[in-house]
């Protein structure tokens, strides 16, 4: 049976929208940022075309010392550079060499802690998002995981290193209140082979959205 998009959350029409400041990203603490982004919105606006999505599932990296992390232990390559840039800039790379996967990038310059976005409710622009992931009617396939949420944003691996302060994506804060309650954490997704970095809490939800990922979503 083919679902029709139901946000699980009210949009706030008439919510005055504010960007997060450099403040917000610059932080050091990579989890507390991660679990906070769970409900601000991600606005792209490429070629005249405006889409967002209200953030329901995050993945925390602690860059130089998480073995999951692509800049464990000072790692620093073509790659992973932008990792590099200081808080509030995007960090795009490409997954099995077909899944373009988009990171906020946090804390000071030259420490490379990151937050994967895994999920999205749309909020605006879902005609555009089917167009650009090929799907003929809307289903919460549409931005659940990081690949379909980038591709249907449509962000990719060109827009790495762009900042967050500027007006092709950027994040916002409508006022949506999500209390602990709502928010559930687990270990991460697909990161197995990281050892024992694999077990740690480092990804945050919310529960029971019918975007998050399927384990565990509850």
């Amino acid at each position: 049976m083919v679902l029709a998009i139901h946000l699980y959350f009210s949009f706030k029409v008439n919510t005055i929208m504010k960007k997060l400041p450099a403040e917000f990203y610059e932080r050091n603490d990579v989890l507390q940022i991660a679990k906070e982004l769970i409900g601000k919105i991600i606005i792209t606006k490429f070629n005249n075309q405006v889409t967002s999505g209200r953030i329901v599932e995050t993945e925390a990296y602690i860059g130089l010392t998480d073995k999951a992390s692509h800049s464990y232990g000072g790692k620093r390559t073509a790659r992973n550079e932008h990792m590099y840039a200081t808080g509030g800039t995007s960090y795009v790379y490409i997954c099995y060499g077909m899944h373009h996967l988009f990171n906020v990038v946090t804390n000071k310059k030259d420490i490379p802690d990151a937050v994967l976005i895994r999920a999205l409710e749309p909020v605006k622009g879902v005609a555009i998002m089917l167009k650009r992931t090929g799907k003929l009617v809307p289903d919460y396939t549409l931005t659940k995981g990081p690949g379909n949420a980038a591709k249907a944003l449509g962000i990719s691996k060109i827009h790495s290193g762009i900042s967050l302060f500027k007006n092709e994506i950027f994040i916002v804060d409508d006022g949506e209140n999500f209390t602990s309650a709502l928010i559930g954490k687990s270990r991460r997704i697909g990161v197995e082979g990281a050892g024992e970095a694999a077990l740690k809490p480092y990804r945050f939800y919310v529960k029971g959205n019918p975007y998050v990922s399927s384990y565990p979503n509850k």
